[in-house]
């Protein structure tokens, strides 16, 4: 079989933290590494809701584009974060061709430092 290529995700409504197990890399004492820190666009309040709805669609999905990006070949994604955004991230991959045979699990968890990340993921990516 090629090789796997694992990703982790923890994920709020604005920042996002991309982990990966590749085992294609080699770094030393192990494959599990911080690939990307990503930061949503912040939406200003707006007066007409109709607007405001738009733009936030707009920046979710733009968001999710970019954490997505990092996601090259992927085969297994864990999701995890704080809300309901995991879920929707999971829908989105789910309608993105480029996804359609990646398996993505979710959880939830609070936000953590890199450290403590790499090392739940560390579990999740076996």
């Amino acid at each position: 079989m090629a090789s796997q290529k694992k990703f982790g995700v923890w994920m709020d409504k604005h920042a996002a933290t991309v982990i990966t197990k590749d085992e294609s890399i080699q770094k030393g004492d192990g494959d599990i590494l911080v690939l990307a820190h990503i930061v949503g666009e912040k939406i200003a309040p707006n007066s007409s809701e109709k607007t405001a709805n738009n733009h936030e669609k707009m920046a979710l999905a733009k968001y999710f584009k970019q954490i997505a990006s990092q996601l090259q070949n992927a085969t297994f994604v864990h999701i995890t974060g704080t809300g309901q955004v995991q879920e929707q991230f999971m829908h989105y991959l789910a309608e993105t061709p480029q996804f359609k045979n990646t398996q993505t699990v979710e959880s939830t968890s609070i936000k953590m430092s890199d450290e403590k990340l790499i090392e739940m993921m560390a579990e999740k990516l076996q």
